[in-house]
């Protein structure tokens, strides 16, 4: 019998917590910046707004990572683990990610300019399935075999961290080629970049844990990919939409503010999906043990 509980799915409360805690920190860390540029109105030329935007951009995998880490004390887990995935994360998105969508496909210069299904289907196809696949990847070809990867959550966590660390050079890349930004709106779109690609590798993580522990259809996989990029996908869409105002709402005027509030709904969202899915898992598993 100890054998068969060996294998029966534990819930990491912790974790979803831990992910709730943090992304209001985000959302409080956003109002400072956007308060400290909007009552204090530092002067910062070209070089300071560089300095200042890859600063914001690396500050969310902090909050993400100390949130973890803080976690960790109750459920332990290997911190080396969750870094490296977090660094792997950033070098995949550095060396092929961002060439490959930038680059090869030079998805800049046509995909926000042609017609909305195109934008759909190149959002899906090409950004959603580049990003997703390398997040994927990166849990997939290293921790995924390790003893610690060793309950259903953990394809989250570790997911996670490699999805923020992309998204952290996404930030950088963009702050960078951007020549710095304004620190309000700049921190906003930083931040929901973050949180919205945490979403997207919770999807993948769930989706390999389950993988991993439960004998699953060989279009189970592809399928958790194919959700991740087209939430991707839709979401940045329609973020593009309520931020230059081509969505109305009340009001009328561009936001960029709309746009931070569908990253918490998506994240919200997603969390609790994923929370809500491993949740009835742990109770089926725990069911069939009792029955057996």
């Amino acid at each position: 019998m100890s054998d068969v509980h060996e294998h029966v799915p534990k819930e990491r409360g912790s974790v979803w917590q831990a992910d709730v805690a943090s992304i209001g920190i985000l959302v409080l860390f956003v109002l400072l910046i956007y308060g400290i540029e909007r009552f204090l109105q530092p002067t910062l030329g070209r070089s300071g707004l560089l300095v200042a935007g890859v600063i914001i951009s690396i500050v969310p995998a902090f909050i993400w990572l100390a949130f973890f880490y803080r976690r960790d004390r109750l459920e332990p887990e290997p911190k080396h683990m969750v870094f490296q995935l977090f660094l792997l994360g950033a070098l995949l998105a550095n060396g092929i990610g961002i060439p490959l969508v930038d680059g090869w496909f030079d998805v800049p210069n046509w995909l926000s300019s042609s017609p909305v299904l195109a934008q759909l289907l190149g959002g899906w196809l090409i950004v959603g399935m580049v990003q997703e696949f390398l997040v994927y990847a990166a849990v997939r070809f290293t921790i995924y075999n390790h003893a610690e990867f060793d309950e259903e959550t953990d394809g989250v966590v570790y997911a996670t961290a490699a999805g923020i660390g992309f998204a952290t050079v996404l930030n950088i890349a963009f702050v960078v080629n951007s020549g710095g930004v304004a620190l309000g709106s700049g921190g906003i779109r930083i931040v929901l970049t973050t949180l919205a690609h945490a979403a997207f590798a919770g999807v993948i993580g769930y989706f390999l844990g389950r993988q991993k522990f439960e004998k699953r259809p060989l279009y189970w996989m592809p399928l958790g990919l194919m959700l991740a990029a087209g939430i991707n996908s839709l979401f940045f869409y329609f973020r593009s939409m309520l931020s230059s105002g081509s969505i109305k709402v009340v009001g009328g005027a561009a936001n960029p503010w709309l746009g931070l509030v569908l990253a918490i709904v998506l994240t919200g969202v997603v969390t609790a999906l994923i929370s809500r899915a491993i949740h009835n898992n742990v109770e089926e598993a725990l069911a069939a043990v009792e029955e057996g």
